[in-house]
């Protein structure tokens, strides 16, 4: 598949990959990225394999500031990068019953997804799913932090996965809060399933449980790794992962 752009008014250019089911019987399923991460990592990539033996449906997509897609990583926010998840799946992967795959990130905002679209979204999987994560990212700064963020608009906020760390504006920080979901009842009718690495040290294990219980869906399951980490990226995550996936196809 060669990437494709789906370009806007006024708004980034997003790149994207777009796989058709191989009939019309065939689900489809769409996936969400992690921060700073893209579509061409290990999960995204190996979702791909998985759908295309099975004849699903698949679409994933950078997020503005993302990967190959237009814009500036500081510029983006979880209302903004939602836009981006809406128009992908309003543009791209159309009217069908569209089940929705969130690593991280992702997971918070294919929350909101699910939340807004009840009509279009079949189901959800969250990998490590990280709603509201910017008040965990408030609560940890230290004062060197807070010190850069009101003299430059960021800070650095160390990652284990790029030496470079995020930039972390005022913007992205108060933008969460108004996208936050764990303090009230989360609307959510579909099918949820959340894979959460009991070795996670970006998102808290717990935080699997407070999503679970804010759900407002019957139909719910926290499925534990004893030993995934934060990027559930092992042959044994990933044979869970497919697992999910052929019972969310059904």
């Amino acid at each position: 598949m060669s990437v494709s752009f789906l370009v806007r008014d006024r708004e980034p250019a997003l790149a994207y990959l777009v796989r058709p089911p191989a009939t019309d019987s065939k689900p489809t399923f769409m996936f969400l990225t992690g921060l700073a991460s893209d579509m061409m990592g290990g999960k995204a990539s190996f979702l791909d394999e998985v759908c295309t033996r099975e004849g699903f449906g698949y679409v994933r997509f950078d997020f503005r500031g993302h990967g190959q897609s237009q814009g500036v990583f500081e510029d983006g926010t979880i209302g903004l990068w939602l836009l981006d998840a809406v128009a992908v799946l309003d543009r791209v992967v159309g009217d069908k019953g569209t089940f929705l795959i969130g690593s991280s990130m992702g997971g918070w905002v294919s929350l909101l997804l699910a939340r807004a679209y009840p009509q279009k979204i079949k189901g959800l999987i969250g990998l490590a799913a990280a709603p509201d994560f910017t008040q965990d990212i408030k609560a940890q700064m230290n004062d060197r932090q807070k010190k850069d963020l009101k003299k430059n608009g960021f800070f650095i906020l160390p990652s284990d996965y790029g030496a470079e760390g995020y930039k972390i504006t005022q913007d992205i920080l108060d933008d969460g809060e108004a996208h936050c979901v764990l303090n009230s009842a989360l609307q959510i009718d579909c099918p949820v399933r959340l894979i959460q690495g009991k070795m996670d040290t970006d998102v808290p294990w717990p935080t699997a449980q407070k999503i679970h219980d804010v759900l407002t869906t019957l139909d719910k399951k926290i499925i534990y790794r004893a030993k995934g980490d934060h990027r559930l990226s092992t042959p044994e995550d990933l044979d869970v992962l497919q697992k999910t996936v052929m019972e969310m196809a059904g």
